[in-house]
């Protein structure tokens, strides 16, 4: 795969930086390079046990497409069908997984924003799914497509953010049944980043590919990946119709789908880590093998949402020790596989983004470094068990990632000589601060928050002692007031409306109370 560049040309002279500034551009970290040491809990012999099992389960229990037309791609390529169950051969699904690509390169609408994925490629990706949101007055509400828009342009403007995703909110002022259409348009319209694809069913993915068809045209879709669909298992060892429909779609087109078991680990997976794994790994591979035999070679990431229950209420909990020791070994396993793999991040189940969000959230981070992943979901804006994506939250997780991709990225050696050097010019009780080579390095010698305050508490008091959710909700305001549209091109965008408005009208205008995806 191709290494995606990241270069920006700039003009030189008063000009051309009146001219940059005029067009407030926002440049994208690059993906992160994670050249941190993965941690590996398991030695190669229980790397071994783990896939021993998973591949017993295939074989002997089983897993159950409830589709008509998986169970008969599954009953042509040799699987054992009994109604709606599929056992496997271990020696098939070892086959089919081998064709998967381990790299993947993304190509968002602005080549400059283009990204690897897989091996030590990664990228940060922001919530999606919240019902409710917490808005710029700090309101728990229902969303609208509005709402949903401003946190495409926070994506857009956030550096570390490399992606708009799709539904970051639920747009509940549009009909269930248009809302794929009109979620597709708004990442495709704010951001010139990569985004997600709609998967809420085979005819909706179909559409959201007939649109990304609009905007990269329809034959570089078949060799390039420019968005990513979502699939989720039904955990305990069920794919249904309604997702497998939606993954077709996309490997129809070539683009890359997550095959993710939904865990909730003590309700739909024992309660233990280990032989939870083995679950999960054996959903998994079922799901990475069947997306090779719809079409070989197409890409696909191993994916998983983990969250455990708590035992006194039946609540899913984030940040805890279980789900980072699961994320250690499930970054084995698809390594093991050769697969990129998805986890998810930044995760809260706080009612409010106060001291609980945030601890949750900086030990999923951490545990996720290193771990390995690569395509880091759920990076911004998750609370509540991600029953509300909180826009202060989403601005302090965006800054967060902003530090987990420096500390990532590793040490730097190419000021040494220079460094070494000021240590004997400034030698004993002396200072660096005025230093040649700290005034040539202090930008980028330590990440300096944007939204946490490290001045003195007289200096605190006197700004009106201003905690981090209200600063944080001043800075979203600020971003957004300073947004600058990256232009559709014209013909596509009066395409892509076209085709919204003969399809809404095509589509009979469902609301959620009667939609049965």
């Amino acid at each position: 795969m191709s290494t995606a560049t990241r270069s920006r040309r700039r003009g030189g002279g008063r000009s051309a930086m009146r001219e940059m500034r005029s067009q407030n551009v926002v440049e994208m970290l690059p993906g992160l390079n994670n050249k941190l040491p993965f941690t590996e809990l398991m030695d190669e012999e229980q790397v071994k046990r783990i896939d021993e099992e998973s591949m017993k389960v295939l074989e002997e229990v089983g897993v159950m497409f409830r589709d008509p037309i998986a169970l008969q791609q599954w009953k042509e390529a040799g699987a054992t069908v009994e109604g709606e169950l599929v056992k496997f051969d271990r020696g098939m699904i070892r086959e089919l997984i081998s064709s998967i690509p381990s790299k993947i390169t993304y190509h968002a609408r602005n080549p400059e924003n283009n990204l690897d994925l897989g091996g030590r490629s990664s990228v940060f990706v922001p919530m999606t799914g919240a019902p409710f949101m917490r808005d710029l007055e700090d309101k728990r509400r229902l969303p609208t497509l509005a709402d949903l828009g401003d946190f495409h342009k926070l994506a857009h403007m956030l550096p570390s953010l490399h992606s708009t995703a799709h539904h970051i909110v639920e747009p509940m002022d549009h009909a269930v049944s248009h809302r794929h259409l009109r979620i597709t348009y708004s990442s495709m319209k704010y951001s010139d980043k990569m985004f997600m694809g709609m998967t809420s069913s085979g005819k909706n993915a179909e559409d959201v590919m007939k649109m990304c068809a609009i905007l990269f045209g329809e034959e570089f879709l078949q060799n390039h990946p420019v968005t990513t669909g979502n699939i989720n298992g039904n955990s305990p060892l069920v794919w249904d119709e309604t997702m497998l429909g939606a993954m077709r779609a996309f490997a129809k087109y070539n683009q890359p789908v997550l095959c993710s078991p939904f865990v909730l680990g003590g309700a739909n997976t024992p309660a233990s880590v280990v032989p939870a794994v083995v679950q999960l790994n054996a959903e998994a591979l079922s799901g990475l093998a069947y997306t090779q035999l719809v079409r070989k070679g197409t890409p696909a990431i191993y994916g998983h949402y983990l969250s455990t229950v708590s035992m006194q209420s039946g609540s899913p909990m984030a940040g805890t020790p279980e789900i980072s020791l699961m994320n250690f070994m499930i970054g084995q396993m698809a390594r093991y596989y050769d697969v990129p793999w998805r986890t998810s991040n930044n995760l809260g189940g706080a009612k409010t983004f106060d001291a609980q969000a945030g601890y949750e959230s900086a030990m999923t981070m951490n545990a996720v470094l290193h771990s390995g992943a690569n395509y880091i979901w759920h990076s911004a804006g998750w609370n509540e068990a991600g029953m509300h994506c909180s826009m202060a939250k989403f601005v302090v997780d965006a800054d967060m990632c902003g530090m987990g991709h420096r500390m990532a990225s590793g040490l730097r050696w190419d000021d040494f000589d220079e460094a070494v050097a000021a240590i004997r010019d400034v030698g004993p009780a002396g200072h660096y601060l005025g230093h040649p080579h700290t005034l040539a390095n202090f930008q980028r010698a330590f990440y300096m928050p944007k939204l946490f305050d490290n001045n003195s508490i007289e200096q605190w008091e006197a700004e009106g002692a201003v905690e981090i959710n209200e600063r944080a909700i001043k800075y979203a305001k600020k971003l957004l007031s300073e947004y600058q549209e990256p232009k559709l091109d014209e013909a596509k965008n009066e395409e892509l409306l076209d085709f919204i408005a003969r399809r809404e009208q095509e589509i009979p205008a469902v609301d959620a109370l009667n939609e049965t995806h």
